[in-house]
């Protein structure tokens, strides 16, 4: 075994994270559905979702049967719901192609939905002690460091050299894959972080690079920025005395896509040509407030109404106070619903 992970390996069985709940465990639908929440999620975010998921969910077989509305909301206010429409199309996936059980390999396991290279990667390697690297956030950050690999990971063709860097870095026996999979996880979100890295506790820093050059923050290099982009979106917030609230489903595709919201609409006016003249008077804006998406900042402008009973009101449908908290809703429309209007 190289000095570095025989280093990992040893450090991570006496000091690494072993208390999640998705740890301890070589079930791949456990570590699987742990892998999905924590793509850009932090831990203690993931933490109640996954034992929320795994309440109503205990197998693979239970979220294949689940209808697709039950899954998204329980992982309401999780964010990049995407995430949880592949893995409902996964689950259908393995029990359909591979009955109910999940590939070993990692070429097998690319082909589900919504599991790329990395995520394959941790299943295989946790489960199986396949002999392959992951390549997420932290373990970049990690590599990068350590090997003083200063090529710009942001091209995929420097991704595929680190990538062989990962490669060699593996241990031979694959008895200690599962060990170092998780070490170089618990290493980059532990010691070697985005910011203020405990260097001097971390187990390989003696032929560490960046340790040597007092410049951990230099790695890894990434120019490429994330183009953002505003949009300006009105909802109406239409309620009865009786607490009910109108409520449509997104199309399948587009922001927020298969949850439901308030009727949004792209400018006030619109808003207001949708509801009854009659009407228009009740109408209550709130000030705007900014939800934060990857790629966009979505300025929303709530609108209230409240209406005296439950009169069909465009495109949607009533749903009462006991319905709408298990719906698939996105983070600001759960925090409005929430609010008394």
């Amino acid at each position: 075994m190289s000095p570095f992970a025989k280093r990992l390996v040893d450090w991570q069985r006496l000091y690494g994270r072993h208390d999640l709940p998705w740890q301890n465990t070589r079930d791949p639908y456990r570590v699987w559905l742990s892998e999905i929440m924590l793509q850009q999620t932090q831990v203690v975010t993931v933490m109640g979702y996954y034992q929320r998921f795994l309440s109503a969910f205990p197998d693979v077989q239970a979220l294949a049967a689940a209808h697709l509305d039950q899954v998204l909301g329980l992982w309401s206010g999780l964010g990049y719901y995407s995430r949880a429409r592949n893995l409902h199309a996964c689950a259908q996936q393995v029990v359909t192609e591979f009955a109910g059980v999940f590939p070993q390999r990692v070429e097998q396991l690319q082909t589900l939905k919504g599991i790329g290279p990395s995520t394959a990667a941790a299943i295989a390697s946790l489960c199986f002690e396949q002999r392959v690297a992951i390549l997420d956030g932290n373990v970049k950050r990690v590599l990068t460091r350590h090997q003083g690999f200063a090529l710009d990971v942001s091209s995929s063709a420097n991704e595929k050299k680190l990538q062989a860097v990962a490669d060699a870095c593996l241990p031979l026996n694959e008895s200690d894959m599962p060990s170092y999979t998780q070490g170089i996880m618990d290493l980059g979100a532990t010691l070697c972080t985005r910011s203020a890295p405990a260097c001097v506790r971390c187990p390989v820093r003696a032929d560490c690079v960046a340790f040597a050059g007092a410049n951990p923050g230099d790695y890894p290099v990434k120019t490429r920025k994330i183009k953002r982009s505003s949009q300006s979106v009105w909802l109406l917030c239409a309620s009865t005395s009786a607490g009910d609230v109108w409520l449509q489903q997104r199309p399948a595709k587009g922001v927020w896509a298969s949850l439901f919201t308030q009727p949004l609409f792209e400018s006030e006016e619109q808003l207001r040509e949708a509801v009854p003249q009659q009407l228009r008077q009740q109408l209550r804006s709130e000030p705007a407030f900014v939800h934060v998406l990857t790629h966009k900042d979505l300025h929303l402008h709530p609108c209230y109404l409240v209406l005296p009973n439950k009169t069909a009101f465009g495109e949607g449908a009533w749903y009462s106070a006991a319905q709408w908290p298990v719906m698939g809703l996105p983070a600001p429309v759960r925090q409005l619903l929430a609010q008394k209007p």
